[in-house]
């Protein structure tokens, strides 16, 4: 970029959106200025010559269409960015086919749109002008555009969901986009690490409710005592510490969406007052008198099927009717193979730009080791084994010296029993016959002393118990009989002596 701060014109009816990208993109070294109509947005683009404009696909008087057709054939090169609510294919084509340079889903992420902004600057001129509808290539647009419809934007933007390759996320993607529109409550099953919030989010950002709060809740964190506070809020005095008024969750979600996260550890008495709020639409606070109105969606999540807890009266079977208007599985990272390239890359982006680290890619070990673990801790456990390497890896490229001990050391992973609500079907396993090879057995020691073998021993009987237990290393201590840190201490000293 110049020194000259590039001009930008931000064109849409929401004005609190108007205001939060005005600020991020002047902080950012830009010169922007606003409109809250289509006309008026054609009018200040007249009166003076900016660099972009940024505008809403959908406003009150015009379609994002005309304002980028009457714009362009004052200024063809001109960058202009459609953002919309509306994830379309057919709409994303047709403005890049009118000269769009890209195309953003609402809720809007600030640094993505910082991201296009730059990769926008760095094109050619040429690379904004209209395409002429006779001659395009639409297979070439529609590949353009896929890889942006791939990315589901999470509320809050901190995370993202991936459509990937897998039959199985694409099942689950197709779910989201039937249900998201509704106001269904929401059950979402899975193990740890999945990405049962940023389901959450990402169906609160293709709902109408995507302007409202998002406000989610951890059941499994709260004392008995705190839990009403926490979700209806609470009068000053109403019990000892109440210094003040407080908003609950339920107050402030209040037009959006509410996600309760391992909502099976609410008490019987929570759960009753839930009960009550979600039939009558209206809760009290705690320690007080008036009942207050309340409009919200609710998603629950559980690692625990509701069903069963209900069945063994864990769970209130009429609050989980209310619940389980639409449930959607959440399959394990392990029945995603096919996804595993694409999430690698993924957080690869994300730690790169978090660390500032320049970083090519993956070896090829690498990624057949990630391709052959079992990943007990599905994307969380990914995203945060490649921040590590990415962190450690002192060459251009992430290589196995910089992976934990488990998954170098992994030939389990394909053996491992799947859990409640696996999802693998016929595509993930002729992947995996295909794509991934058996391990061979480990060469034996050809020479070693009676303190080697006693170490081989002791290695190949951890190695055994946490394959057994999906390496889950609080089972494996349990089972081994000593305790966490020693078994963590032993890990280490093995890594230590394989590298």
């Amino acid at each position: 970029m110049s020194q000259l701060k590039k001009k930008i014109l931000i064109i849409d009816d929401d004005l609190d959106m108007c205001l939060l990208l005005s600020k991020f993109l002047s902080r950012n070294g830009y010169d922007v200025n606003t409109a809250h109509t289509g006309a008026k947005g054609i009018a200040k683009f007249k009166e003076d010559n900016y660099d972009i404009v940024i505008c809403d696909f959908r406003l009150g008087d015009k379609d994002g269409r005309d304002i980028l057709q009457e714009i362009k054939s004052i200024t063809p090169t001109v960058i202009f960015l459609i953002i919309t609510g509306y994830s379309d294919i057919k709409i994303a084509v047709d403005v890049i086919k009118m000269g769009a340079f890209d195309y953003i889903t609402k809720p809007l992420i600030p640094d993505e749109v910082l991201t296009v902004l730059n990769n926008a600057l760095n094109q050619p001129a040429e690379a904004h002008l209209p395409v002429n509808y006779n001659q395009i290539d639409t297979t070439a647009a529609d590949n353009k555009m896929k890889g942006k419809t791939a990315v589901a934007k999470s509320y809050t933007g901190t995370e993202e969901f991936l459509v990937g390759e897998a039959g199985t996320t694409k099942d689950l993607y197709k779910q989201i986009e039937i249900v998201a529109p509704t106001n269904y409550s929401i059950i979402l099953y899975g193990e740890s690490g999945t990405g049962k919030e940023v389901i959450a989010k990402t169906i609160h950002g293709m709902s109408n409710r995507a302007g409202k709060p998002f406000i989610a809740m951890d059941c499994g964190t709260l004392s008995k005592e705190l839990s009403g506070s926490e979700l209806f809020g609470h009068m000053k005095g109403a019990f000892t510490g109440a210094l003040a008024d407080k908003e609950g969750h339920f107050e402030l979600a209040n037009g959006g969406t509410l996600f309760l996260d391992e909502v099976a550890n609410l008490t019987y008495e929570i759960q009753a007052s839930l009960l009550r709020v979600i039939q009558e639409r209206k809760f009290k606070r705690v320690g007080g008198n008036k009942e207050m109105p309340v409009d919200v969606r609710i998603i629950v999540a559980s690692n625990e099927n509701l069903q069963d807890a209900y069945r063994k009266g864990k769970f209130r079977e009429d609050l989980y009717h209310r619940f389980n208007e639409f449930s959607i599985n959440l399959p394990p990272l392990r029945d995603r193979k096919k996804d595993i390239p694409l999430f690698a890359d993924f957080f690869l982006q994300k730690a790169k730009h978090e660390l500032s680290r320049d970083i090519e890619g993956f070896e090829d070990d690498v990624m057949q080791m990630f391709i052959n673990y079992s990943w007990p801790g599905n994307l969380r456990e990914f995203r945060n084994v490649v921040r590590r390497s990415v962190l450690l890896t002192q060459t251009g490229r992430v290589n196995a010296k910089t992976l934990p001990w488990e998954i170098t050391n992994s030939s389990a992973s394909l053996g491992a029993t799947p859990p409640a609500f696996s999802h693998k079907n016929t595509e993930e396993e002729q992947y995996e016959r295909q794509y991934i090879p058996a391990f061979a057995p480990p060469t034996p020691l050809k020479e070693y002393d009676l303190k080697d073998a006693a170490s081989r021993a002791e290695y190949e009987a951890i190695m055994q118990v946490l394959k057994q237990v999906n390496f889950n290393k609080t089972k494996a201590a349990e089972i081994l009989k000593i305790d966490r840190k020693t078994l963590y201490n032993k890990i280490k000293g093995f890594e230590e002596s394989n590298h």
